[in-house]
């Protein structure tokens, strides 16, 4: 087991809100952090110790990076595999590149769960007009048509509502290898966020559910109003896969719960998850914190709660009403330290806190 103590520093590949609060947390815990990102105003630039600002791709800026760092992680998938390969000949990469190389994919990520007995959405490779006939097939319509590689927060998907619809959309998502998954009657969606140590030790936070618009995450209610069955499925499936891959580090997996109470797995995150972020301020122990004690070769902490949580994402201008959310009552603002309030983009979150059991509905 590699530990890095503190007064080490931890490399994040990666300069978005992620990466910030990463450093943050590493900070609280003495280590040091050097963000690599593309982008000259990353958010996360704001908070570490040191910086790189090159393109993914840029071999020497990337050795260059290496010589600094004690382990290496990242804080989003989209990270060029490349990248990661070249790190690993220099230091630990953690979570491993083969983890993120599967996970980047869509149709592997399924493929990975299925075959080891995990329930997922149903889904289909499409790459030649023959697949895309045989996909019609097997998962049909209505449907989702998405990327098989990169694509967050509803970009590059598709809906397809009849059998004709799927040769147009595959055309403008310009034909590149996609996944068809089927549409699932599920009553809501869940998600796990979990952590695995480098010596196996796994812990989980509780189950949450989560609550979209335009695809994008707007709440997070902590914990999930479930039944122990379905909340003790849930960690069984995280703690599956973080043993399948060998993983160090945070993860979050996305499930449908469908109406007589069966989780579906509909995508897996090998990072820090925005669902994850009230966990900074109800838990002990933020998945933050966690993740870089994962990578780092600490002991996990405990993620019990200590507060019911409903967190809200505070989209484009909405940041700009910051006064009236610091005067709320038992309430966190995070706000991430980006320019433009693009509509849709993800400004910062507030986190209102609630005694175990009184959290409400929304």
């Amino acid at each position: 087991m590699s530990v890095v103590p503190p007064g080490g520093t931890v490399g994040i590949l990666g300069g978005g809100q992620l990466g910030r609060m990463l450093a943050m947390a590493a900070a609280r815990l003495g280590l040091k952090c050097a963000i690599y990102a593309p982008e000259p105003d990353a958010p996360a630039f704001q908070v570490c110790d040191s910086h790189v600002v090159a393109p993914y791709g840029d071999h020497d800026a990337l050795v260059r990076f290496a010589r600094g760092v004690d382990v290496v992680t990242y804080e989003f998938e989209n990270v060029p595999g490349d990248a990661a390969t070249v790190l690993s000949g220099l230091k630990s990469v953690r979570p491993s590149p083969v983890a993120l190389s599967v996970i980047q994919d869509r149709f592997q990520e399924k493929s990975f769960a299925r075959e080891r007995g995990i329930v997922t959405t149903p889904f289909a490779l499409i790459d030649s007009d023959a697949s895309l006939q045989a996909a019609l097939k097997s998962v049909g319509t209505p449907s989702v048509l998405k990327t098989a590689r990169l694509g967050y927060d509803g970009k590059g998907q598709k809906i397809v509502r009849a059998d004709q619809q799927l040769a147009a959309a595959w055309n403008e998502l310009r034909r590149v290898p996609c996944i068809l998954e089927g549409f699932v009657d599920f009553t809501r969606e869940l998600s796990v966020v979990a952590a695995r140590g480098q010596d196996g030790q796994v812990a989980c936070f509780d189950l949450v559910e989560n609550r979209h618009e335009n695809h994008i995450l707007r709440t997070t209610l902590a914990p999930a109003k479930a039944p122990q069955r379905v909340k003790a499925e849930a960690a069984k499936i995280a703690t599956q896969l973080l043993g399948a891959f060998d993983y160090v580090g945070v993860m979050a997996v996305e499930m449908f719960e469908t109406k007589d109470g069966r989780l579906l797995v509909n995508e897996i995150a090998p990072r820090v998850h925005n669902s994850g972020h009230w966990t900074i301020d109800g838990c002990a122990v933020s998945q933050f914190e966690q993740h870089v004690r994962a990578v780092a070769g600490w002991p996990l902490g405990d993620p019990s709660r200590h507060s019911d949580a409903v967190m809200t994402n505070l989209l484009g201008p909405e940041a700009n009403a910051w006064r009236e959310y610091a005067s709320g009552t038992s309430t966190a603002v995070h706000l991430y330290g980006k320019g433009e309030a693009r509509p849709g983009r993800k400004m910062g979150h507030v986190t209102r806190l609630f005694p175990l059991g009184l959290r409400p509905d929304a």
